[in-house]
C-alpha cells in the first residue's frame, strides 16, 4: 500500500520499487454595516502508550431558530445558513417566526425550547441588502445586528458570512463557512481517470475546474495569505510542483530539481514552499523561497524517503514522514533542518501528516490491519486517537479554526474498476459527525482554504 493516490504511486513505482511510496498524497464587493440594537448588546500519550479511540461523546447541540428571510432569494439565504449550522452537529436549527425590525417574543421562543434566535430579511434585486439580528433568548439581549449589501450573485457568500457570525457569537471561536476547498476532480474509468485541479465552496457549491485534464494532477495546497495554489503536475511527462494563480489562471514551475518534485505545502507566511524532491534512490525535503526562488535542503536522506512536510502554525517546526528507521513513521524537526525526532509509535505505517492551525494536533493516515485509519495526535506523539477507518482514508486537511477535517475516502474496486468511488468527506476532530460533501465528479486530495478576505 502507499500513502498517495494509486495513479501517482504507479508513476513513481519505478523509482521507489523497493519500498512503499510515502508521498503526499471570493467574491468581492460586499459591505457589512452594523445595525442598532433593540436591547442592550451582550458580549460575545507517548511512545508505548495505548491507543485511544474517540468515543464520540459531545455536548447537546444548541437549539436556534432560523426563520425564512423572505421569498425567493431570502429563502435560499436562510436555507444555506441552516445547512451550514446543522452540518456542524453543534447546532439544532428550528423553524419559527421571528419578525424582522422588532423585538422577538422571548416567552414563545423559550416555550419552543430555543436558546438563540435570528431575525432577518433580504431586500432588493440587482443588489441585495440582507439584515440579520442574533438574539440570546434566555437573556433577551441582542448579540449581533448587521446589514450586508452586495450584488445578488454573492448571495451564497452573504449566507456563509452570517452563519460564521452566528457560530462565533454562540461558540466563541471563528467559523469556517466562508471558505473554499481545492481538490482533484476525477472522471473516467478507474485505471484511466482524468484528473483536474478544481475549486468549490466548503459545502460543495460553485464547483470550478481550473485545469483541463491533459496531465495527471495531484495534491493542491492553498497559500495562506494570497489567492494561490501549489500542486503537482505531470505536464510534459515530468512530475514537478507548479504554482497556480487563481486571479489570472497562470501556472508556473516552482524551482528546478534534477529529479521529481512533489508534496508541496506553504509556510504560514505564504512566502515559501516546503516540498520533497528525489535524489538517487530516495528523496529529501527542501524549502523554496517564492521571491528569490532560492532553494535550501533541509534533510539528507542517504537513500531514505523523506516526504510530506508540513510547517507548524508558528513556522518554527516541520512534521514529515520518513522510512529512515525502516518503516514509514512521523518525525518533527526544526524548520531550519537538523536533527529529527520520531513521534509515531503505534502499530502500522504512518504518513500524510498535517498540522492543525491551532498548533495542538497533527492529523495523519495510518496503514495497518489491512486498511487505512485517519487520526490525530499531539505534536509530541502522545494522545493518538483514531477518528475514522476504511479501505482508503487519506489526505486530511484542517478547516481554518482547526475543529473539522476534510479528507478523501475511496472504496475498493472489483473487476475492471467496478464499484470504485473516490469522494471527499468531513469529520469533527472528536471523531463525531462524519459527512460526505456532494460533488458532481469523483474527488480526492482536498485542501481547505483560509477564510475568504
Amino acid at each position: 500500500m502507499s500513502f498517495i493516490p494509486d495513479t501517482e504511486a504507479e508513476a513513481l513505482s519505478a523509482l521507489f520499487s523497493r519500498r512503499s511510496v510515502l508521498g503526499a498524497t471570493a467574491a468581492g464587493g460586499l459591505l457589512a454595516t452594523p445595525l442598532a440594537a433593540f436591547a442592550q448588546s451582550g458580549a460575545a500519550s507517548g511512545p508505548g502508550e495505548a491507543e485511544i479511540t474517540v468515543d464520540q461523546a459531545r455536548q447537546e447541540p444548541i437549539p436556534i431558530v432560523i426563520p425564512n428571510f423572505g421569498a425567493g432569494l431570502g429563502e435560499q439565504i436562510s436555507g444555506v445558513i441552516t445547512s451550514d449550522l446543522n452540518g456542524t452537529g453543534l447546532f439544532k436549527v428550528m423553524s419559527g417566526s421571528v419578525p424582522p425590525g422588532s423585538t422577538p417574543d422571548f416567552s414563545a421562543l423559550k416555550a419552543q425550547g430555543a436558546r438563540a434566535a435570528v431575525a432577518g430579511q433580504a431586500i432588493g434585486s440587482g443588489s441585495v441588502r440582507v439584515e440579520m439580528r442574533l438574539w440570546d433568548v434566555l437573556s433577551g439581549q441582542q448579540l449581533q445586528g448587521t446589514a450586508y449589501t452586495a450584488s445578488t450573485s454573492n448571495w451564497r457568500r452573504i449566507a456563509h458570512i452570517i452563519a460564521d457570525v452566528i457560530y462565533e457569537r454562540m461558540l466563541g471561536e471563528k467559523g469556517y463557512f466562508d471558505t473554499r476547498i481545492a481538490y482533484i476532480a476525477r472522471t473516467g474509468p478507474r485505471h484511466h481517470q482524468i484528473t483536474r485541479l478544481a475549486l468549490m465552496d466548503q459545502d460543495g457549491a460553485n464547483e470550478r475546474m481550473l485545469t483541463g485534464g491533459e496531465w495527471l494532477t495531484l495534491t493542491p495546497r492553498f497559500n495562506p495569505v494570497r489567492d494561490q495554489i501549489a500542486f503537482m503536475s505531470y505536464a510534459n511527462n515530468r512530475p514537478r510542483v507548479y504554482l497556480f494563480d487563481l486571479a489570472s489562471g497562470r501556472q508556473q514551475i516552482l524551482g528546478e530539481f534534477a529529479g521529481i518534485s512533489f508534496a508541496p505545502r506553504f509556510s504560514p507566511t505564504g512566502g515559501s514552499v516546503v516540498l520533497s524532491a528525489t535524489r538517487g534512490g530516495g528523496s529529501d525535503i527542501f524549502v523554496v523561497d517564492l521571491a528569490s526562488r532560492a532553494k535550501r535542503q533541509l534533510t539528507n536522506s542517504n537513500g531514505a524517503i523523506d516526504t510530506s512536510p508540513c510547517f507548524s502554525p508558528d513556522g518554527s517546526q516541520i512534521v514529515f514522514n520518513s522510512d529512515r528507521g525502516g518503516s514509514p513513521q512521523l518525525y518533527i524537526m526544526s524548520a531550519s533542518g537538523g536533527a529529527a525526532k520520531r513521534i509515531s509509535y503505534g502499530s502500522g505505517q504512518y504518513g500524510s501528516p498535517v498540522w492543525s492551525p491551532r498548533g495542538d494536533l497533527i492529523a495523519f493516515t495510518r496503514i495497518g490491519g489491512g486498511g487505512f485509519s485517519l487520526g490525530v495526535m499531539n505534536p509530541d506523539g502522545t494522545g493518538e486517537r483514531i477518528l475514522t477507518q476504511g479501505f482508503t482514508v487519506d489526505g486530511a486537511t484542517f478547516c481554518p479554526n482547526g475543529r473539522v477535517l476534510a479528507f478523501c475516502r475511496q472504496s475498493a474496486s472489483g473487476a475492471g474498476g467496478a464499484g470504485f468511488a473516490s469522494g471527499i468527506g468531513t469529520i469533527d476532530i472528536t471523531g463525531f459527525n462524519e459527512r460526505p460533501i456532494r460533488i458532481s465528479t469523483g474527488a480526492s486530495d482536498p485542501a481547505w482554504s483560509p477564510r475568504n478576505g
